[in-house]
């Protein structure tokens, strides 16, 4: 397997199942509702805010691949759309699993000579830093949103035998 295919597997896997770990947002957020994606627990993102964030770069580097400028800025990487239904949290679900999809295969398609190539300039580093980045990145915030799933759920039992009594 060339370094491309290597590259974007890493990437399918971390969506969708299939890496070392066998932890995957797929996984992580097949029973997430949009109440408990928009939950606050302490004062940590929410589970919608690190989905928006983490599909924001592959978002943007994806659309490099398409052959469009690279538009893209960290400092808006954290403002999610609001989230006020359940409609609105799977429509931010497919999109970050449809351009997840679309990611790895154009990732896939790269020529193994394009990855040692600047990424639209040389501030960025190369194609290789940028893709394996946005793998580490996802890898990082799947924990968080582990994480605060769990301490979601705790909370979410708490009020509910708090409401009972």
């Amino acid at each position: 397997m060339n370094l491309p295919a290597q590259l974007a597997k890493h990437l399918k896997d971390v969506h969708f199942g299939g890496n070392w770990t066998s932890s995957n947002l797929k996984d992580n957020l097949t029973d997430v509702n949009w109440q408990q994606a928009t939950m606050q627990v302490h004062s940590f993102n929410t589970i919608a805010t690190l989905v928006y964030h983490v599909n924001y770069y592959i978002s943007a580097v994806l659309k490099v691949l398409q052959g469009e400028p690279l538009e893209a800025s960290d400092k808006y990487s954290f403002d999610l759309p609001p989230i006020e239904s359940q409609r609105d949290w799977d429509n931010l679900l497919d999109k970050t699993f449809a351009d997840a999809e679309t990611f790895t295969l154009l990732i896939e398609q790269l020529p193994e000579h394009k990855l040692w190539e600047n990424f639209t300039d040389e501030k960025y580093g190369t194609y290789y830093r940028n893709i394996q980045g946005i793998i580490e990145h996802t890898h990082y915030h799947l924990g968080q949103i582990a994480l605060i799933k769990k301490y979601s759920y705790k909370q979410l039992k708490t009020k509910a035998k708090v409401s009972f009594l």
